[in-house]
């Protein structure tokens, strides 16, 4: 949990005592601010290895980060780098952001940047200052308890620190760098807030994170978590529980032989890609909702999970949209898409069908003897041999599947020119770095 300009950790008090005992919450002071308000480092980058670092320490399995204000910007830096694989960081689920600063320059009036600077120059904020500043970013008065921390938080933070941000940090451009996030994401607004309310948010945090859901507290300012701790906190609480937290999760001796330095950055970041929940909202780029359907019944029977659950269809739909494949297909099916699409036609009836009746239907296309499709029987047939191979594919490329079975072969080496390899090979013997992991039946 990272904070606004000006704040501290003790910022989300109210929002971890609402969330109780279902979260393990980590704030952070952030160098400048807090009691970090000695440590220097106040550039953008700096910060987020400061973030970085006390992630590494932690060494979740799989966290959210929740950035407010200056905090956000910080957070997608992150974000950005632990989906490009970076040492450590493997397990990131989900952003959430409080009125975040984007990656891009923050919008702000110069007048204001001017006299914030202004009231850093001769040393740390007074308690006019302070004043002026928590009264300009809130919807209506807080709470005692919540204006006195307020206070005391900005009074307490580091002159230096507080002109770093606005004169430089605010004003750094990490779209680049950031780029686009495909992962769940809730965006919380302040229907009072100004430069970073909700219109802000659409023009740039939104375009950052397609998959994000953008909630507006009405009445509220730019100060959420001292000015509604308890609905902030339960609206982090339902993106995890209806979003970012609903697929299968890595068990945290895998996690942690994922982040090491036994494993590359390439090989990193595609595992923390694929172990992102697939979105609920899922719409189809090649595929039309009802042979979406159709392909979530046959993954069902044909790779039964239980719950949680791999979108398999929506996977091998994303595959589809992208042009990749495995490369080759036989000489008397149509290219992929037109396959997939002519097959699923011939199945719409698929998932409206008892368990043993789809299982009649996928018998008789395994023995080529479907002929409800505009492709042949032999052509079914060859469409779900391969269908059969992009479902297993995409599931055993998941790394809370990898765990399950006990397949930990990527982890041969890092980024290094010597790499560690594996010395017993031996059937049912292991490495001593290797988890210790229960086979599931």
């Amino acid at each position: 949990m990272l904070h606004a300009l000006g704040g501290s950790a003790k910022a989300w008090q109210g929002v971890v005592a609402a969330l109780g005992s279902a979260f393990e919450c980590l704030p952070i002071d952030l160098p400048g601010f807090g009691d970090a308000r000695g440590a220097s480092g106040w550039s953008v980058a700096s910060m987020a290895d400061h973030v970085a670092a006390a992630v590494v320490q932690r060494g979740g399995a799989r966290w959210l980060l929740v950035g407010h204000s200056m905090g956000g910007k910080v957070a997608s830096v992150v974000a950005s780098r632990a989906l490009a694989g970076e040492p450590g960081l493997f397990g990131l689920a989900g952003v959430v952001l409080l009125a975040g600063s984007p990656p891009s320059p923050e919008p702000m009036a110069e007048d204001r940047r001017e006299k914030m600077i202004g009231w850093a120059t001769p040393g740390p904020l007074d308690g006019a200052a302070a004043r002026e500043f928590v009264d300009a970013n809130v919807g209506r008065a807080l709470a005692p308890e919540a204006d006195r921390l307020a206070i005391d938080d900005l009074e307490r933070a580091s002159p230096e620190a507080w002109v770093a941000w606005l004169e430089r940090g605010s004003r750094e451009d990490w779209s680049a760098e950031v780029g686009i996030l495909d992962v769940p994401a809730l965006i919380i607004v302040g229907g009072a807030d100004g430069d970073l309310g909700e219109d802000g948010q659409r023009a740039t945090n939104a375009i950052v994170y397609p998959r994000a859901d953008l909630s507006v507290e009405e009445g509220a300012g730019h100060l959420l978590p001292l000015e509604r701790p308890t609905e902030v906190a339960d609206k982090i609480a339902r993106f995890w529980n209806d979003k970012a937290g609903v697929g299968p999760a890595v068990p945290l001796p895998f996690a942690a032989l994922i982040a090491s330095d036994r494993v590359s950055r390439r090989m990193r970041a595609a595992l923390a890609v694929r172990s992102i929940a697939d979105d609920v909202d899922y719409a189809p780029r090649v595929l039309s909702p009802l042979h979406l359907q159709t392909l979530r019944a046959v993954a069902k029977q044909v790779v039964p999970q239980g719950t949680p659950s791999i979108d398999l269809a929506a996977r091998i739909d994303a595959q589809l949209a992208a042009g990749k494949a495995d490369g080759w297909r036989f000489a008397n099916m149509p290219p992929d898409r037109e396959a997939y699409v002519a097959a699923l036609d011939g199945l719409a009836e698929f998932a409206g069908l008892t368990a043993p009746e789809q299982q009649a239907w996928l018998t008789r296309m395994a023995d080529g003897e479907f002929d409800q499709s505009t492709l042949s029987p032999e052509q079914m047939q060859r469409w779900f041999e391969d269908l059969r191979a992009d479902l297993v594919r995409h599931w055993t490329a998941h790394p809370a599947t990898m765990a399950r079975i006990g397949f930990d072969g990527f982890a041969n080496g890092g980024d290094g020119p010597r790499k560690q390899g594996f010395e017993r090979l031996a059937a049912n013997e292991r490495e001593p770095w290797e988890p210790l992991m229960e086979m599931q039946q």
